[in-house]
């Protein structure tokens, strides 16, 4: 008999939780049937006849409607459900605050930070060597391992981090206002002790284009060096770089409260197992922060598409309402603006892990908030204003979206996955595994794996032991394994022409 698992009560298919052959029988609970066709792993039964037109139930949810007869005991995929997201919806606000969590009049939860002038707090204490264009790559990354070995880091200093970018010139507007507004932010973050931009000297993402996004400049933690001015740029870097170690060097963790933590959360290269394991452990751990008083950030609207009436109903008020409500529509009509159905999101490798629609995709992500107030939302290239579970407006595009969330002020990528990733972001980045055989093929892209859930593993322990791990690595006695195979990205979110 293999094993399969119900959801939800209302659901009208079940999760194959190993592969079937066609004829086998699959038990999810009480329900027990043989199934018609062969299932890969993590995709879904029926357990009904389900009609022509009819809708499909997954999390208790609709993830789509049949276009084809479906049998009890059929493989639900998509040659025979099809999405119902590609539409503007009049939404009204109707909320349902039972048993959410939301934050605390005082923060009662700690960790080991670093106090920043701003709100929030920083877990790691770089300098950050941000090139303002492109062209300045090779050289910003050559530097940092210059720097790295004259000034290694140590217990209070975790190095000089280049965070190279494909952007910084070629474009104009908007899209070059976003582009440097983000990059400002970025070198403002709170694991940043201290920044030293680079300028080509003939970027369109100068420094005064910059500049004006910088708050409350401070020359001791702040440098920035326009390297076709100097006849030698590398001793030039190099002795700014000292002077910035001399001042971040002496900063000190202590005690905060977690009102100054800010954490994104996030999930890339997502199966079926993302809504099943890895998403609701990181929402139990939503709800335990944000109880403690601690601001968790989700993004990748296009991965909100199909589960938003569910963060609606969740909203705090009105204006949070409505604030989603047009962070709703803004992407769907983004998407239309170049031609993209959203439903187009659930990408093959999705597909092939299990997931047939946007809203199965959508549901599983949206996990990740676990029972929380939405408490605001914060436009893409905005900062962080309360504590509490917050959506961030960005893309599912992983490198765009937490760029957004870290130039926001968050210190710490959650980061869950079902089919694997090693890519790092502009800090420390926890990894999730969905499943057993990723993690054990990849322990070293991978800090946790949820896949125990499924073999039975207690609900309460697993979140318990990963609430510790991610305590850890605030406190800086846990690295992640981006952290520990060098691996940092960042880039921003284009909208405009490139000349």
């Amino acid at each position: 008999m293999k094993k399969g698992m119900r959801i939800d009560p209302n659901d009208t298919v079940i999760v194959a939780l190993e592969p079937i052959n066609k004829g086998e029988k699959i038990q999810a609970g009480d329900i027990v049937l043989t199934v018609n066709h062969d299932i890969p792993k993590a995709h879904k039964v029926a357990i009904d006849d389900i009609q022509t037109g009819a809708q499909v139930i997954k999390y208790g949810s609709v993830i789509g409607e049949a276009i084809a007869p479906i049998k009890k005991g059929d493989w639900v995929h998509e040659h025979n459900i099809t999405t119902c997201a590609d539409k503007i919806v009049e939404y009204k606000y109707e909320p349902k605050h039972d048993n959410l969590v939301a934050p605390p009049a005082k923060a009662t939860g700690t960790f080991q930070g670093y106090r920043r002038k701003g709100q929030y707090a920083g877990i790691r204490n770089y300098i950050a060597i941000i090139p303002l264009v492109y062209c300045c790559n090779g050289f910003v990354k050559k530097l940092a391992q210059v720097a790295n070995e004259i000034m290694p880091g140590d217990d209070n200093f975790d190095g000089f981090l280049p965070l190279p970018h494909e952007c910084g010139c070629s474009s104009s507007g908007e899209d070059l206002q976003r582009t440097a507004k983000v990059l400002a932010k970025v070198g403002q973050n709170p694991n940043m002790g201290g920044v030293l931009f680079v300028s080509l000297g003939c970027e369109v993402s100068n420094w005064d284009v910059v500049k004006q996004y910088i708050e409350d400049f401070d020359e001791k933690r702040m440098k920035v060096i326009k390297i076709q001015d100097l006849e030698d740029e590398m001793e030039t870097c190099l002795q700014l770089c000292k002077e910035l170690y001399g001042v971040v060097s002496a900063d000190r963790r202590e005690t905060l409260t977690f009102d100054r933590l800010g954490i994104a959360l996030n999930c890339g290269g997502s199966d079926s197992f993302s809504g099943i394991t890895a998403n609701p452990l990181v929402g139990r751990f939503t709800e335990h922060m944000v109880s403690e008083g601690a601001t968790v950030v989700m993004t990748e609207v296009s991965e909100m598409i199909g589960a938003e009436q569910i963060l609606m109903e969740r909203a705090k008020d009105q204006e949070v309402f409505n604030d989603i409500v047009n962070m709703i529509n803004y992407y769907k009509e983004y998407f239309w603006r170049f031609g993209v159905d959203v439903a187009d999101n659930v990408t093959q490798g999705n597909k092939t892990g299990g997931l047939s629609t946007i809203e199965d995709k959508s549901l599983g992500c949206t996990q990740k908030g676990g029972r929380s107030m939405v408490m605001d939302v914060v436009q893409y290239g905005g900062k962080l204003r309360r504590p509490g579970f917050v959506l961030f407006v960005g893309p599912g595009n992983d490198m765009v979206g937490i760029t957004g969330m870290i130039a926001a002020g968050t210190a710490l990528t959650i980061h869950t996955t079902g089919r694997g990733t090693p890519c790092g972001f502009a800090g420390p980045t926890v990894r999730v595994s969905t499943n057993n055989e990723l993690f054990k093929r990849k322990p070293h892209w991978n800090d946790f794996n949820a896949g125990r859930i499924v073999d039975g593993e207690d609900w309460d322990a697993l979140t318990q032991e990963f609430y510790d791990l991610i305590l850890a690595a605030c406190n800086g006695k846990y690295r992640a394994c981006n952290e520990k195979s060098g691996y940092y990205i960042m880039g921003f979110l284009r909208d405009g022409a490139t000349h």
